[in-house]
């Protein structure tokens, strides 16, 4: 069986010193090489949303979507202006320019191995209609792009938070993105809960040879803490009106003993401790 796939990405020109300006590269070359490798077997558009002044970034075999409009500057006065786009439009860009049954979001900075579209197209044979895809952290010693095949055989190590997502084009409807933007924690954690309690069948994939990321942090926060700030209030909105969809079952680790689950929830980055227990006590008390 075969898929069409979209795969849409936010470049943007980097400043020098940013390490983005390192990681873009690597990112695109690697989305090429995938590409290649999974021509025959999976029909995949290749999609960059960006605004305008960010187009002479974006390589000839990545197909420019309308240009992004709006950022969050247009929504919320901050003291820093930094023009962070918001995913729901990121998104709808994707809609607007591809008809492909389903759409993938990647951050900037994360790499895919030659086989993540092969890989992408079999889970999908499963029957997922969602999946959301862990990185590998990979020793940023790694800076050009000619280094690429270096970087493919890593051991590198595993890392828990979420920045590639996989759903079919029938749920953005049904999603609740609010004004949230990206490049700021709460993005992940809002697509996330998303995909988890919408989709008729998830997957959490925790193998560590899809996606590679450059940089061995856990965290790392690039955003001024106003902008945190605006998006965890973007989240709670969002939240609520997820509400009523919103159940234990549909959380990853909830095959789990209970103590075990709860563990994994509080460790998470994405998972929002007290939003476990909360669907756990309704889970037994509603």
């Amino acid at each position: 069986m075969k898929f069409r796939l979209a795969h849409i990405i936010n470049p943007f020109i980097a400043n020098a010193s940013s390490d983005l300006a390192i990681a873009q590269p690597i990112t695109f070359k690697s989305i090429e090489i995938a590409k290649e490798r999974a021509k025959e077997t999976v029909d995949i558009e290749l999609l960059a949303a960006c605004f305008e002044e960010d187009a002479s970034i974006v390589p000839d075999f990545i197909r420019k979507t309308a240009f992004l409009k709006k950022s969050v500057l247009e929504l919320f006065e901050f003291n820093k202006k930094i023009k962070y786009p918001l995913i729901a439009d990121i998104l709808e860009k994707a809609m607007e320019s591809s008809d492909a049954e389903f759409i993938i979001y990647s951050n900037i900075d994360i790499g895919l191995y030659p086989d993540f579209y092969l890989k992408v197209n079999e889970l999908l044979k499963e029957g997922y209609d969602a999946l959301i895809i862990n990185r590998k952290r990979i020793e940023p010693q790694y800076t050009k792009v000619e280094e690429i095949n270096q970087i493919f055989v890593q051991a590198g190590k595993s890392h828990p938070g979420f920045d590639c997502f996989v759903f079919h084009r029938s749920l953005f409807e049904k999603m609740f993105l609010e004004n949230i933007c990206i490049g700021v924690p709460f993005i992940e954690i809002s697509f996330s809960q998303n995909l988890f309690h919408l989709a008729k069948k998830f997957r959490l994939v925790e193998t560590r040879d899809f996606t590679f990321h450059l940089g061995m942090e856990i965290f790392k926060r690039r955003a001024p803490k106003e902008y945190f700030v605006y998006n965890r209030s973007e989240y709670k909105k969002l939240i609520k009106k997820l509400d009523p969809v919103l159940q234990s079952k549909n959380l990853p680790f909830s095959h789990l003993w209970l103590p075990l689950r709860i563990i994994r929830y509080g460790l998470h980055p994405c998972i929002p401790i007290r939003l476990a227990l909360k669907l756990e006590w309704r889970k037994y008390f509603r």
